[in-house]
């Protein structure tokens, strides 16, 4: 049996068109990038984590991938300009989504439930930017804030008790 999001791209087509011709097609996974993968794509400080990187970035183009103005402006913070430079250039092709008044809200309510800390709010927000726009995967480098097994499950908690979807959160070279 085939899965649902697989199918054939047969709409519009001509009835002459040729087997060859019709194309399969698969749903990409839609992957929300935090900050510290940007920042992860230059850092030779970490030269597995960078190889990791710019092989996640090599196959890029499976995915639909998605940031945010909360890492457009962290990146921004970069002290170096010509780092920062470098940094914002690798936001061409992402869809950059507005951080809503609702992204911040559902981020405040992660940090109420005690599954970010007050202190770790951008990264709660990351994550219900994530959310709320409907992303598969968060993909974070951030082991300690974001990709560990307990504040997953907590935000998956928090996100079905208040109607929302789950999400992945995983590291470059999960995915």
């Amino acid at each position: 049996m085939t899965p649902a999001w697989i199918g054939t791209a047969t709409q519009g087509r001509d009835d002459n068109q040729r087997p060859q011709d019709r194309r399969a097609f698969h749903m990409k996974l839609r992957v929300y990038l935090d900050t510290s993968v940007f920042s992860a794509y230059f850092d030779s400080r970490t030269t597995d984590r960078q190889r990791e990187t710019e092989a996640f970035w090599a196959r890029r183009t499976d995915f639909e991938l998605a940031t945010s103005e909360l890492a457009r402006e962290e990146l921004r913070q970069a002290p170096d300009p010509t780092q920062r430079r470098r940094l914002l250039g690798l936001l061409r092709g992402f869809s950059l989504l507005v951080v809503t008044d609702e992204m911040q809200a559902l981020g405040q309510r992660y940090v109420h439930e005690g599954v970010f800390t007050s202190t770790m709010l951008n990264d709660a927000v990351h994550v219900a930017a994530a959310v709320l726009s409907r992303q598969d995967v968060l993909l974070s480098w951030n082991f300690r804030h974001l990709v560990n097994r307990r504040r997953r499950a907590r935000v998956n908690e928090v996100n079905v008790e208040a109607g929302l979807s789950t999400i992945e959160i995983l590291a470059p070279p999960e995915l």
